[in-house]
């Protein structure tokens, strides 16, 4: 497909050097063809930047930018987000993988659905030893569809730019670090928006030792804050503030029992 709407994918990077070119041969794989792809470095300490520029010399639609200090994930998006040029804007990690059909199936489901500013799908979680799990999702979430966790996969996201735009992209405060996608999913059903999942694995994240080390207990802290903020906004039953304790009560598990209940 060459033609159709322009999608920016936003791509953050940060010591991804292993992964990285294989995250974008999935992109360059795409059946959609009309894209470009921003990467922003956020200060990696290993190669990862010098590969996005070799990455980018092979292909005119990649852009490379980099941060002049780590600034973590949300405000390096927002840098990705300031310079996208397309209709949609898609998300994209640089040590994960998707089906080539990815963007296909999100732009045509956006295209046919003018009611929905966002989709996603389901998602494939997996490590050294393949995919273990593949995660559950609702077709079209509610507000109340908030207690339970965020709602869509967000690295496998699509969502209209001048929505995001609207909403001044992603949320830079410290009390929505790590958890920046769900907190973008509050503001937009804030909004009154709505989005939508695809009922397809379309995206396969990286889910090994690496993606625990980054789960540490204060974003869980983040997530219970947040979940309060969504009952009090929109009117949910005071049940959900025992929902709200389940990212503590999880942060609490030993890692053994932890690891062993994530894969089932």
């Amino acid at each position: 497909m060459q033609s159709g709407p322009l999608i920016s994918v936003l791509m953050g990077i940060y010591n991804v050097e292993s992964t990285l070119q294989e995250a974008v041969d999935c992109i360059i794989a795409q059946t959609y063809k009309n894209w470009e792809l921003i990467m922003c470095d956020d200060c990696s300490t290993d190669n990862t930047y010098n590969l996005a520029l070799s990455i980018s010399k092979t292909d005119d639609r990649i852009k490379v930018i980099r941060n002049e200090t780590n600034l973590t994930l949300a405000p390096t998006l927002n840098n990705c987000l300031a310079l996208a040029k397309g209709y949609y804007v898609a998300r994209m990690d640089g040590d994960d993988i998707c089906d080539p059909t990815r963007f296909e199936k999100e732009v045509g489901f956006l295209q046919n659905n003018k009611d929905f500013v966002l989709v996603s799908s389901k998602m494939n979680l997996y490590d050294k030893d393949g995919v273990f799990r593949t995660t559950v999702v609702k077709d079209f979430p509610d507000k109340s569809d908030l207690l339970n966790g965020p709602p869509f996969c967000h690295a496998g996201c699509m969502i209209r730019t001048d929505v995001m735009r609207e909403l001044n992209g992603y949320n830079v405060n410290k009390d929505v670090t790590r958890i920046e996608d769900y907190d973008l999913w509050f503001r937009l059903y804030r909004k009154g928006y709505k989005g939508a999942n695809i009922q397809e694995a379309l995206y396969s994240m990286r889910d090994d030792r690496n993606a625990l080390k980054r789960r540490k207990f204060r974003y869980r802290v983040n997530s219970f804050m947040l979940i309060k903020k969504i009952i009090k906004e929109f009117n949910l039953p005071m049940l959900g503030y025992i929902k709200a304790l389940r990212p503590i009560c999880i942060g609490l598990l030993p890692t053994p029992i932890y690891r062993a209940l994530h894969k089932r």
